[in-house]
């Protein structure tokens, strides 16, 4: 049990059949919290709600757009936090990255995420309370590194996947990048590797 993913256990990587072939809607119990909680669709799969924006900034060092190795300082916000949740009709978050790292903490259900760093690198681990088996409840996430989440089967949750992720410096989307598409994955890791991976790009 451990924030770091790479103590986490290793996990192959083998969605169900309602994360190849996503359901029509979610289960009742689902699309209730979805109401309840007023979760918007996400950009990158799944529903979200912004619970919180830290009211204080600070100035902070960013990347200027285009790779030229040169910086500008912007505003953010301290910190921000949210509701991610994945659902059987939309059950992968596609793969992203952020500038900052991102921290996440289970709430319910289960998952499974996939890292890609930027030598290549692949790690993908389950996330769930089942410690006993290698599962992770929470983990860490760091700046710069490509990340992509799949529902996994569960009855306890009806088969959701419901997390918080904590920002720091707060999110913004200029320090938020897709990943382009299957061919930047092949770039990243190899042909055969993003043909295993192609379903999250």
């Amino acid at each position: 049990m451990s924030a770091n993913v790479q103590e986490a256990a290793n996990a192959a990587i083998e969605p169900a059949s309602f994360v190849k072939v996503p359901m029509p809607e979610p289960p009742s119990s689902l699309q209730q919290l979805i109401n309840d909680w007023q979760l918007i669709k996400h950009r990158e799969g799944g529903y979200f709600k912004e619970t919180d924006r830290s009211p204080y900034t600070m100035e902070v060092e960013k990347p200027v757009n285009g790779g030229s190795g040169n910086t500008e300082m912007v505003t953010r916000n301290q910190s921000t936090l949210i509701y991610y949740l994945l659902t059987p009709d939309s059950p992968i978050g596609k793969f992203h990255k952020n500038i900052n790292r991102i921290i996440h903490i289970l709430q319910r259900g289960k998952g499974q995420y996939v890292l890609v760093y930027p030598d290549g690198q692949v790690k993908s681990f389950k996330v769930g309370f089942d410690y006993k088996n290698g599962e992770v409840s929470q983990w860490v996430v760091p700046g710069g590194v490509f990340k992509a989440s799949f529902l996994l089967p569960n009855e306890e949750f009806d088969n959701g996947f419901l997390i918080s992720e904590v920002v720091v410096p707060g999110f913004d989307f200029e320090d938020h990048t897709f990943l382009k598409g299957e061919d930047e994955l092949k770039h990243l890791v190899g042909p055969e590797k993003a043909a295993e991976l192609a379903f999250l790009a």
